[in-house]
């Protein structure tokens, strides 16, 4: 459906050419704001924009390694020089390596895989909101969304030590951002997906995600477009009022 609630809204959106982050990027453009992908991956960014480029939406995709710090600064500053301002980010890019679909124990991870999760998750999440909120603190206003995950706020036997951590971390960063930046008119907020239907979840047998439905109230998996909804009410004015808060999206699998 489309509307005019992000209308002239600048929003760069991580990791957004597949996944979740696909879902965010179709959404806000569907709501009217100038939408940037900011993805690793060049081909699909560029797919992802000829998509919604046949639907009428405009999309434009910059490839950067959120892992960077130097890439995520020239990318802010291209997005700032072309549109003169950024008022959205959300911060989706994420990875969980694992080994045979199982997680990788921690006696047996290779330093080099600790320190590009840790680097992606959670450095990235920094590099771009520092990079966006010096833009946002001069126009005194911003919103962002950072994603979670259920594994940052409890124990997971799925995900492998550096991704619990690294989500964790998220939330931590999300309030210490919202705690500085709301003086200046900047909501930061996060979202802690559950077990969400993308291509990330079927690097495990499918009896793993069977067992985890059976533990869901509400009999299922999540999809892209519940976290999509919940990231859009938070960058919404209706929550103009809400900032530090961690939404959980995750069919009720944590309610104690």
């Amino acid at each position: 459906m489309l509307t005019n609630e992000f209308q002239s809204k600048v929003a760069i959106v991580t990791g957004g050419a597949r996944g979740i982050g696909k879902s965010i990027t179709r959404a806000l453009a569907e709501h009217g704001a100038q939408v940037i992908i900011a993805d690793i991956d060049a081909e699909a960014a560029e797919k992802t924009c000829q998509e919604l480029s046949t639907r009428g939406l405009v999309a434009r995709a910059i490839p950067v390694d959120t892992a960077d710090s130097g890439q995520v600064n020239r990318m802010v500053e291209e997005v700032v020089g072309h549109y003169h301002r950024v008022d959205i980010l959300v911060n989706n890019a994420g990875i969980s390596p694992k080994k045979d679909g199982k997680k990788i124990p921690i006696v047996e991870m290779p330093l080099e895989q600790w320190e590009r999760v840790i680097a992606v998750n959670l450095h990235g999440c920094f590099y771009c909101a520092q990079a966006c909120a010096r833009h946002m603190i001069k126009q005194r206003y911003g919103k962002m969304v950072n994603m979670s995950s259920s594994a940052g706020k409890t124990y997971s036997s799925i995900p492998g030590s550096h991704y619990l951590t690294s989500k964790a971390g998220v939330i931590g960063l999300t309030r210490a951002l919202a705690g500085e930046l709301a003086p200046y008119g900047i909501n930061v907020n996060a979202v802690a997906p559950g077990r969400i239907e993308t291509e990330m979840i079927h690097d495990v047998p499918p009896e793993v995600n069977q067992e985890i439905i059976r533990q869901i109230p509400v009999g299922r998996c999540g999809t892209p477009q519940d976290v999509t909804e919940a990231v859009l009410f938070l960058l919404s004015d209706k929550a103009n009022f809400i900032t530090g808060v961690t939404l959980d999206v995750n069919g009720g699998k944590q309610m104690f």
